[in-house]
């Protein structure tokens, strides 16, 4: 492959759009953090005190009974959200008003809410699977960490949809969400996790 040595590839565009409620944060193809290593992560809270999000694609092959006591045995996605409060379980679902106290995230997605009425869906056969996606801990910054971490090209911020947001996710998902941002990014997915080894 022939490069351009006045474009920097890994560079990400300043006119990049802003981070918010509903959209994603990708990461760099360098960045080494066992969390975020590749990694999708959807923004649920973002304000001036800080920002939340979960990761969508690193998932964990265990069976929600082993998280949940009393939950039936169904098989739902289970993910690992983020580095913080990782004995912490949260939920994403498009259940709406079904759970109370949800947060409106992005159409028909939403963020927690009673957990009792999660139980009480799942109990009574009312919970498909591919309406909610459980995530052991979450994701976090403060304000002045995440803008430095935009500025030096960390993470792409990407706008995206509700069906994409509740998809199964798998470690491919991070090629697949930069092939949806153009062909510069495309140049992401062929470089090597190591930055020594490109």
């Amino acid at each position: 492959m022939i490069m351009n040595p006045e474009i920097e590839y890994f560079k990400i565009e300043t006119n990049r759009i802003q981070p918010k409620k509903g959209r994603l944060l990708i990461a760099e193809p360098f960045l080494n953090d066992a969390y975020f290593r590749r990694a999708i992560v959807l923004i649920t809270e973002h304000n001036a005190e800080g920002t939340i999000g979960f990761v969508l694609n690193k998932p964990i092959e265990i069976n929600i009974t082993e998280v949940l006591d009393g939950f039936p045995d169904m098989k739902v996605d289970i993910s690992v959200g983020g580095p913080v409060n990782t004995n912490s379980l949260h939920f994403l679902h498009t259940m709406g008003a079904q759970i109370r106290q949800s947060e409106h995230i992005l159409g028909n997605v939403y963020w927690g809410g009673v957990y009792e009425d999660v139980l009480n869906l799942a109990k009574a056969g009312l919970l498909d699977p591919r309406e909610i996606k459980f995530f052991l801990g979450y994701s976090g910054w403060n304000p002045e960490q995440l803008t430095t971490e935009l500025n030096s090209n960390s993470w792409l911020v990407a706008k995206t949809s509700p069906s994409l947001i509740m998809k199964k996710h798998s470690a491919q998902s991070w090629e697949s969400a930069l092939l949806t941002q153009g062909n510069r990014y495309k140049m992401w997915i062929n470089a090597p996790q190591n930055a020594e080894f490109n």
